[in-house]
């Protein structure tokens, strides 16, 4: 059974026509007939699952979501980019290509998922639990709640995994002065 339809209610970007979904069962914390943002095409949203796109965020070209993933606010994820698991893209945040984020979990005092992602900015944009800033907010936020305890220790080497990943090997070595350190 679909979870979802398009609708007749679209939006033309970048000679793409993106139609709006709308749920046709609930599933997850969306209840049937709630709208919700928009895809190009059923392929761009799993009809398995708890995975939703709200708001008015986008999801084109190859681009998929599924699992218990969610693209909210003003986010837009297209290309090749995958967003799966309990990802969470929001705010204005752009996801494309195939690396431009990292979801990494369980982990901290929360015992859940982080995820990083690259920003329209070329930036890395975290959103962990309540929190969604910038890595350096983020790390700052770390040592603000958690000082040099084991939790901090953990989101800080996550941090670093995201900036190579993300931003590559280059960057990695001049942006990361909060390096953590060796075992």
């Amino acid at each position: 059974m679909k979870k979802y339809e398009l609708t007749a209610e679209f939006i033309e970007k970048w000679g793409k026509k993106l139609f709006r979904i709308k749920a046709l069962i609930s599933f997850g914390s969306v209840e049937a007939g709630e709208l919700g943002g928009y895809v190009e095409k059923e392929d761009n949203l799993a009809q398995n699952g708890n995975a939703w796109v709200c708001d008015d965020a986008e999801v084109y070209g190859n681009a998929r979501v599924f699992g218990s993933a969610r693209v909210c606010g003003d986010a837009r994820v297209f290309g090749n980019a995958r967003v799966c698991g309990n990802a969470w893209v929001c705010g204005n945040a752009w996801v494309c290509g195939n690396a431009d984020y990292l979801l990494i979990g369980r982990i901290g005092s929360r015992f859940s998922f982080t995820t990083f992602f690259k920003n329209k900015d070329k930036g890395i944009t975290v959103s962990c639990g309540c929190f969604l800033g910038t890595i350096a907010e983020f790390r700052a936020k770390v040592t603000d709640t958690h000082g040099n305890n084991k939790h901090a220790k953990m989101y800080n080497l996550a941090a670093d995994m995201a900036e190579l990943q993300i931003l590559g090997e280059e960057h990695f070595d001049k942006l990361n002065t909060n390096k953590s350190e060796p075992f």
